[in-house]
């Protein structure tokens, strides 16, 4: 709590029945002995029987308030009012604990969240300090107790006193304060030592009746005295206030003199007084806040989430601040700044917090259904929940589309157009429903009822619709509603009663499947004739914000809600509520085993997939949480009937199971459920659980549309509407780890391999998750500790070349490693299946995939040693894959002449082919032949490989494409040309002639020029090609004013030219010294000509008379060249 000094609250009034303000002091009504002395409790350690003064004294003091006793009766012994004041103090450490931690056992967290040392917990530390003996000076004065509490004195510093003191009533803490200022929901560790010190010495507590009683006693010369020695010692703190109501006493006209007697804050509580546990409003209030701004940081949902397991502490303890503090969080909820934002902006709350309004909305149906709530009370709550549930920004229950849910009450929608005439449906709105429910139903009496007599006597009455043949009770109501009921049994800690609805319930529900399971059998024909596939579920059980049948395993199976999830479940150990259940249980039947049943029961109905991401997240969540829970129960041959009989009845059933023969467009699948069962059954009936299994495949929401018209009960709710499942991936991956798991478990079985590949096929459209299962089936078989399975193999070989069919036209940024590992799959499955995926080529493969890829890797040498192929294998391998090549060759030359020729170099007449086809798509149109950069990579391949000839041929064709513009002198062809004019130079002066013009015709870029002009004036042509034939070389250089390279030098100064005269129309300033340095350059091969002198002074004569407004550049060009 926040701990901190605080004004007490105001006292009760008290003074002597029987006596005016006239009598004389001193003379008390009941006589006896004054005050004084230590009190002995009934803890001796002699087990003597208890005396009837202190029976009577405990039962008064835990029901009766004081002023009641006092008001009932005349006189009252001293010893009398000792022991009730001495039995009003609370007894037991259980809510002392829980009002100073988050939970009772030792495992829970400061409400700050800084630390998980359960040392420095508050009851911790409080049970340290009271060990350590820091608790002095303990005075109890009627229903107060006081005393000082030392904090262990720490290395620099004093110990520090806390001074503390405690009201209570009726067994119950009602007030708190401590001088250590620490503020917090929960009592400090110095309250908690105090009132343990009171619990566990009693006998050491000096007790005193309440101060009243002890003035009662004193003359007035004793009370003058007490008075002024109370205002010596406290004189700076009290003199005023004495002054003051000495003055308004001796007023006789004065308001404290209108009133018959005085406070006693020592007197305990008045009739009017409410009894509860003290709690710190404010405090609570704060926390909330501070954990709520703090959004998704700090652990701050953790907290908040501890606080609601405090309301259902609180709940279960009977204590009615579990309420009052629920109200405090929800105020704080609703005050939260981000609802309204969220609001305005359109966005939705995110997903913890989402959840934390769930559970606000799950305790209030709690609450409401107290059954043993009073009428005023819950009119109170009703008015309340009204209120908020009319705030604008108050969340829907579902997120975005609260209309289209039922209501509490109705199983399913009563028409097509109710869904759109109910209003939106808070996460207050169940509740406020709830208010309407009531137990005064005498059946639901007699299942609850503990008295069996009186459910003997009324079970010679029953009902046929109330009981099974068997006379078990039986309770139809909506399911949702019904384990509301048995949730707010529980958590207002009714156990016994709650298990008995709980199988009620659970019996109710099995005799309602076996009835659906005849009706089906009994139209099964004409059902399947019509081809009906509705579902009667369109509110499903799981994902339910109420979620009902997580709350009957956990009463059947004796867990509490918020339980831990890592401890194993023993069957044989769970303990339940005792009371007599063979009037519920068949014989061999355990609360487990229908704990077990219901679940199954549960997670097998079709329903329909709810609206909305967050709807639709929940439901997997839900399903997640409860398949967890169902492993950690432990399997005995009981349960293993249960499952094998739950699932055979799953699968012979109709529209109500999501694993029958007829199923909706838009059901929840069951892959995550299938997949628990598979494995669950497998042991022990592999043939039902490869049915459940295969039969859980299914996906219909994505095959073509069927029609809807005749689902006549889902059409109420998604009126033919375009699915929109914000969780398919997530679905997709859930029936990917279903086949996954099939394929593992059929390792060896050639047969189920073949019948789980077919499924496979059928229902799963993703191309992603069957890579994965391809994938994880070539993982199985090729398993390092034995020897591949070749049927597996061949499965994964399959489900690859699916994988290829349906992503040879997509795009797909995993393509590229999807081929590749084919290629390695088809390698371990042998040299048929390589031959037959070249052999098929065009259905699996791109021919740029084809031949880079595929055949490239066919024919490597590791794949030989892979497979130890002898020399007529490779042969075949290598024939497939040349006419692979010339294949993909033919179809797309740009992208595969390369490869081909490459995969074609060791066989003659596929190489001339192959060249062949790259000479026809050179000679092509520009939109349908190949690109200047393919033909210059195949003619520098050509050259590479020894063909100088058909490389010169390739580059000719290649600089026909070219075209390179004057200020393109970074162009990436620059490289090639250069070579291509290297290669015409090295081959000889006819070559070189022939490939000039084309040079000339095709290139622009001075600079350029200017290189190949210098290149071809350095060497003799052919040279190359002589030396190949002699080691003398008599060649002379070729003559700049002869041809070809007169033609070369003259397009070479043209250039220069022309790209002087485009630099200067739009130059700047900062460029004159890059144009001089060009300018310089450019004199250079204007000197190559034998008249080049000349040539370039009227050049530039001619600038400067163009150009002679640009002075200053103009000045640049006299200085450098005259």
């Amino acid at each position: 709590m926040a701990e901190r000094t605080q004004s007490p609250p105001a006292k009760r009034l008290c003074c002597r029945p029987g006596h005016s303000a006239t009598c004389r002091q001193g003379h008390r009504a009941g006589g006896g002995m004054p005050c004084g002395g230590s009190v002995t409790c009934g803890s001796s350690k002699t087990h003597s029987p208890e005396s009837l003064l202190d029976i009577a004294a405990r039962k008064v003091a835990e029901k009766w308030p004081f002023q009641r006793v006092e008001e009932r009766f005349e006189r009252i012994p001293e010893p009398v009012q000792r022991r009730i004041v001495f039995w009003s103090f609370p007894r037991s450490e259980r809510e002392i604990c829980m009002y100073s931690s988050f939970k009772t056992g030792g495992d829970e967290v400061g409400s700050s969240g800084e630390n998980n040392d359960e040392t420095r917990l508050p009851f911790r530390r409080g049970v340290a300090l009271l060990e350590s003996g820091c608790v002095d000076n303990v005075l109890q004065v009627g229903f107060h107790l006081s005393g000082t509490v030392r904090e262990p004195a720490a290395p620099a510093s004093p110990p520090q006193p806390c001074g503390v003191s405690v009201s209570f009533d009726r067994c119950k803490i009602t007030a708190v304060t401590c001088t250590c200022g620490n503020k917090d929901i929960f009592y400090c560790a110095h309250v908690v030592a105090l009132a343990l010190y009171r619990v566990r010495k009693p006998e050491q507590v000096k007790l005193r009746l309440p101060i009243s009683e002890t003035l009662f006693q004193m003359n007035r010369d004793q009370l003058q005295k007490f008075v002024q020695y109370l205002i010596t010692v406290h004189h700076t703190e009290v003199l005023p206030t004495a002054q003051k109501l000495a003055d308004e006493i001796l007023s006789l006209d004065s308001e404290i003199n209108q009133v018959h007697g005085a406070p006693d804050p020592t007197a305990g509580a008045s009739v009017d007084d409410e009894n509860c546990w003290h709690l710190d409003e404010e405090q609570v209030q704060e926390q909330v806040k501070l954990f709520l701004s703090q959004g998704g940081y700090h652990g701050s949902g953790k907290q908040l989430n501890l606080l609601f397991s405090k309301v259902r502490e609180m709940l279960k303890m009977r204590d009615s601040n579990g309420a009052r503090m629920l109200t405090l969080i929800t105020g704080q909820f609703l005050g939260d700044p981000r609802l309204a934002l969220w609001k305005q902006q359109g966005t939705t709350m995110t997903d913890k917090y989402r959840q934390l309004w769930d559970e606000l909305g799950a305790l209030w149906m709690c609450i409401v259904l107290n059954p043993h709530c009073k009428r005023e009370q819950k009119g109170s709550w009703l008015q309340q929940l009204r209120r908020w549930n009319s705030v604008d920004a108050c969340p829907l229950e579902d997120g975005n589309h609260g209309s289209e849910l039922t209501h509490l009450t109705n199983a399913r929608p009563q028409g097509p157009h109710d869904a759109l005439a109910r209003p939106h449906r808070t996460v207050f709105t169940r509740a406020i429903e709830a208010c309407d429910l009531h137990w005064q139903d005498p059946h639901l009496q007699h299942i609850i009822a503990q008295d069996p007599v009186a459910t003997c006597c009324y079970h010679d009455n029953r009902h046929s619709a109330l009981f099974d043949p068997r006379g078990r009770p039986l309770w139809h109501e909506h399911v949702p509603t019904a384990c509301a009921r048995v949730d707010a049994l529980r958590s207002h800690g009714y156990p016994k009663e709650a298990l008995r609805l709980a199988i009620a319930i659970v019996n109710t529900l099995q005799r309602q499947q076996q009835k659906q399971l005849e009706l089906f059998r009994n139209h099964k024909k004409d059902l399947l004739h019509k081809g009906v596939t509705s579902t009667t579920n369109p509110e499903g059980w799981v994902g339910h914000p109420l979620d009902p049948i997580g709350t009957l395993f956990s009463t059947l199976m004796g867990t509490s809600q918020g339980g831990s999830e890592d401890s194993h479940v023993d069957t044989s150990t769970v303990k339940h509520p005792t009371f007599p259940t063979h009037r519920y249980l068949d014989d061999g039947e355990s609360l487990v085993c229908l704990a077990v049943e219901v679940a199954l029961l549960g997670l097998g109905q079709q329903r329909a997939m709810p609206d909305g991401l967050y709807a639709q997240e929940k439901v997997g969540r839900h399903e997640e949480q409860l398949l967890g829970r169902l492993q950690e129960v432990e399997l005995d041959d009981r349960l293993v009937k249960v499952f094998r009989r739950q699932a055979a009845l799953l699968l012979e059933a109709g529209p109500h199971s999501g694993l029958g023969e007829m199923l909706h467009r838009e059901s929840v699948p069951m892959h995550t459920f299938a997949k628990y069962l598979f494995t669950t059954l497998l042991p022990h009936d592999a043939e039902l659980a490869y049915k459940i299994a295969l039969r859980a495949m299914r996906l219909p929401v994505l095959e073509p549309s069927s029609d809807l018209s005749r689902s006549h009960h889902i059409v109420s709710v998604v009126t033919n509407r375009y699915p929109r499942w914000f969780t398919l991936s997530h679905v997709e991956s859930q029936q990917c780890e279903l086949a996954s798991t099939m394929l593992t478990a059929a390792k060896g079985d050639a047969c189920k391999l073949q019948t789980v590949l077919e499924s496979i096929q059928k229902n799963i459209h993703s191309s992603s998750h069957i890579f994965k299962l391809a994938q994880d089936a070539f993982k199985i078989a090729t398993l390092m500790d034995s020897l591949p399975d070749i049927t597996l193999l061949k499965v994964s070989l399959e489900l690859g070349l699916q994988v290829m069919r349906m992503t040879l036209s997509t795009l797909n940024w995993r393509r590229r490693e999807m081929v590749r590992w084919l290629v390695t799959c088809a390698t371990e499955v042998g040299v048929y299946a390589l031959d037959s995926i070249m052999q098929n080529w065009y259905t699996l493969f791109t021919p740029t995939e084809a031949t880079s890829i595929v055949a490239t890797t066919v024919v490597s040498n590791s794949t030989v040693l892979r497979l130890h192929l002898d020399c007529h294998q490779q042969d075949n391998l290598a024939n497939s894959a040349r006419t692979l090549a010339l294949q993909c060759a033919m179809k797309d030359p740009q992208n595969c002449a390369l490869s081909a020729l490459t995969l074609c170099e060791k066989e003659h007449i596929a190489f001339e082919t192959a060249y062949q086809i790259v000479l026809d798509a050179a000679a092509a149109t520009a939109a349908t032949g190949m690109s200047y950069t393919q033909l210059f990579t195949i003619a520098r391949y050509m050259e590479h490989r020894g063909y100088p000839m058909r490389a010169y041929k390739l580059a000719t064709l290649a600089m026909t494409h070219l075209n390179l513009s004057y200020n393109q002198d970074t162009h990436p062809a620059i490289n090639d040309v250069l070579w291509a004019c290297a290669l015409s130079h090295s081959l000889g002066k006819n070559e070189l002639a022939a490939v000039i013009p084309l040079v000339v015709k095709s290139v622009k870029c001075a600079t350029v020029l200017s290189d190949i002009l210098r290149r071809c004036t350095m060497t003799t042509p052919g040279m190359v090609v002589s030396a190949l034939h002699s080691r003398r070389n008599s060649g002379k250089l070729m003559s700049l004013d002869k041809a070809p390279l007169r033609k070369l030098l003259d397009a070479t100064i043209g250039a220069y030219i022309n790209t002087t005269h485009s630099r200067l129309t739009h130059i700047s300033p900062r460029h004159y010294g890059e144009f001089i340095e060009f300018l310089s350059k450019a004199r250079e091969t204007f000197l190559m000509a034998q008249d080049g002198h000349i040539q370039f002074a009227q050049f530039i004569d001619n600038l400067k008379q163009i150009y002679k407004g640009k002075k200053k550049l103009m000045n640049l060009v006299r200085e450098r060249f005259g």
